[in-house]
């Protein structure tokens, strides 16, 4: 009988165990896999990796969701997600009045202005952005820098790349002055030698300072508060401070 009653409730765990695991929602979550150290490819285990997917990992965690991170060309993140190819993106993705218009972000999740880029061989004394006036300089497509640098009227063009990577290798050759592009990436990547023969300007003022934050489609408040509600518990709790730290990011 007790043998019975015993084979009894393990079965019913069983089901538990498997309703719950079956019903587990599991959501698409879009990242660059150029934004080292916020996420990137890892080539050794062919995984979008970094700041951002250990924080959505954490919250998946927290919620009790599970997660496919899928890496994709930046300017394709916020099609991707109106279009409900992704449920929602985690990476360095700035928080501004014009993707507010079109996506919902959460709680900022960390802050930075952009980063210079400039060759190695330059050593002219920058002081200020002024310093540039009438050269050509680069940046990614789609960043929240692209516009800003334009509107100051200093430079002579600012050139659209695909890729950080293009801007920061055409000023490596001397086919533009400077890539401007997100500090803390661009920082990291030159500290681990991604980027040979370039260096990044150390005084200068930012143009402006960029919150970052994950996004869920517009109007889906029920997502961005679960979102929020893990963030504010993992800054409190120090666990976002971790993921900061084990990324070199204060």
């Amino acid at each position: 009988m007790k043998s019975t009653l015993l084979n009894s409730f393990i079965v019913i765990l069983a089901m538990v165990f498997f309703t719950q695991a079956a019903g587990a929602q599991n959501y698409k979550v879009g990242a660059t896999p150029t934004g080292v150290p916020f996420t990137f490819l890892d080539t050794k285990t062919s995984s979008i990796q970094g700041v951002m997917v250990d924080l959505i990992q954490a919250v998946a965690k927290d919620q009790g969701f599970t997660v496919d991170v899928q890496g994709m060309p930046f300017n394709t993140l916020i099609p991707s997600l109106t279009t409900g190819r992704i449920d929602l993106i985690s990476c360095a993705l700035g928080i501004t009045p014009q993707r507010q218009e079109v996506v919902d972000f959460t709680k900022p999740v960390y802050t930075y202005g952009e980063g210079v880029v400039i060759n190695d061989k330059d050593t002219k004394p920058y002081k200020s952005y002024d310093d540039f006036k009438g050269n050509v300089v680069g940046v990614q497509l789609g960043t929240v820098w692209q516009e800003p640098l334009r509107k100051t009227g200093i430079f002579s063009e600012v050139r659209a790349y695909d890729s950080m990577a293009d801007a920061i290798r055409d000023v490596s050759l001397g086919r533009i002055k400077a890539a401007f592009g997100d500090y803390p990436i661009v920082a990291y990547q030159i500290s681990q030698g991604v980027y040979k023969d370039v260096h990044l300007l150390k005084g200068i003022t930012p143009l402006l300072t960029v919150d970052i934050g994950m996004a869920v489609r517009k109007g889906d408040s029920a997502k961005l508060e679960m979102l929020n509600k893990s963030i504010a518990k993992l800054k409190s709790d120090g666990t976002m401070d971790k993921i900061l730290a084990k990324w070199g990011l204060k």
